[in-house]
């Protein structure tokens, strides 16, 4: 067998090949620390990589899929947006696993690959009379293509509302969100959707316009993009130091906390030894000090500390460590042994974590920038 090197087939390996290495790479880790996460990020890789094989096999001149596998499925499409949706899920709660409801959410993958399986077990002859006279006749083809679209806006939507959440939720656990952020994630979802739009006008185009191989080629080349992106940036992606257990919920709640109910007494009671423990040990000074590490101190749990931050404090705990780092800075910026100092290496050593979080933090309890502070 010969396989024919070009400029269509060469970029299509190298995005295929891609996205095997770093789907083994994500399962190497996934299984040396036990993350569900690494697991279904490698399954995205390997649904990208067989978007792409059917135009990097025939631009190849490797004819065995329309030969000899005519109408077997090819690819995870209808398969791809979910596992998008729970990669992230898992991502930012460690105790997440599938459950019967949530394999709904493969239905429409799995019953397009039930039907297909079905037609090519009939055999090659029946496969070329059903896909002329009804497949293709009836736009089922089309069908397949506007189903993955409306799946991709779907959980691309679902997705983005989970990260809202999530980044609200952030800011009521850490003092540092920047390390639990996620942003890559987000940029993934802004790229999802621009492909999405992608495949719409290309469903617009072959609706109206019939598209040679040559021209439909262009598409596969942006999927060649994406597994690069998704691949080396997923894999940088810094891991959270500390187990995240997120549970979705509405954003209103997140947004606008119910104020719980405590007694005068006990409110008190708590702000005084909240307040105590801030002020002898300084534990704002602790670059990820989170609300469970003080939870743990006072030995109770998290949702009434953060229940005693929300109504002694009127702020999340982010804002209420930040406030703190902020007045410690303002001590230490004027003081004549910090003169050589820069302004970063203060911030740094008033438990800020990175020059992003300390400038928006002061320029929010203060009203200045740093620099304007000093002047």
């Amino acid at each position: 067998m010969q396989i024919y090197w070009s400029n269509y087939s060469v970029p299509l390996w190298f995005g295929f090949i891609q996205a095997w290495i770093y789907a083994f790479l994500f399962w190497k880790r996934a299984y040396q620390n036990n993350r569900l996460s690494d697991y279904l990020f490698g399954l995205v890789l390997i649904g990208m990589a067989f978007n792409i094989w059917e135009y990097m096999l025939g631009f190849s001149g490797i004819e065995i899929l329309w030969q000899e596998l005519n109408f077997l499925p090819r690819n995870f499409g209808l398969a791809f947006p979910p596992l998008c949706y729970f990669y992230f899920k898992s991502q930012i709660d460690k105790d997440f696993r599938f459950s019967l409801k949530d394999i709904f959410n493969f239905l429409p993958f799995l019953i397009d690959t039930f039907y297909r399986i079905v037609i090519f077990s009939m055999g090659k002859d029946f496969v070329q009379y059903f896909e002329k006279n009804y497949h293709n006749a009836w736009g089922i083809g089309h069908l397949e293509l506007l189903t993955s679209i409306v799946l991709t806006a779907y959980y691309v939507y679902r997705a983005f509302k989970l990260y809202n959440q999530y980044r609200l939720w952030t800011k009521t656990q850490f003092s540092d969100i920047e390390s639990v952020s996620f942003k890559w994630f987000r940029n993934l979802l802004i790229v999802l959707l621009l492909d999405w739009a992608v495949s719409l006008i290309k469903l617009v185009i072959i609706s109206n316009f019939k598209l040679d191989f040559y021209q439909d080629w262009w598409d596969n080349l942006i999927g060649v993009i994406l597994i690069y992106y998704i691949s080396i940036t997923g894999y940088a992606q810094a891991q959270p130091t500390k187990d995240l257990v997120f549970k979705e919920t509405e954003d209103s709640v997140l947004e606008n906390p119910p104020k719980e109910k405590f007694e005068e007494e006990e409110l008190s009671k708590w702000k005084t030894k909240i307040l105590q423990l801030m002020h002898e040990e300084q534990l704002y000074l602790q670059p990820e000090l989170t609300l469970s590490d003080i939870s743990s101190r006072l030995k109770t749990n998290v949702s009434v500390l953060s229940g005693v931050v929300n109504n002694a404090f009127g702020k999340n705990f982010n804002d209420f460590v930040n406030e703190y780092r902020v007045k410690e800075f303002q001590k230490r910026a004027i003081l004549p042994e910090n003169k050589n100092i820069t302004l970063l290496g203060i911030a740094f050593d008033c438990g800020f974590n990175s020059k992003a979080t300390f400038n928006r933090s002061f320029k929010k309890f203060t009203g200045k920038s740093p620099k304007e502070f000093l002047t």
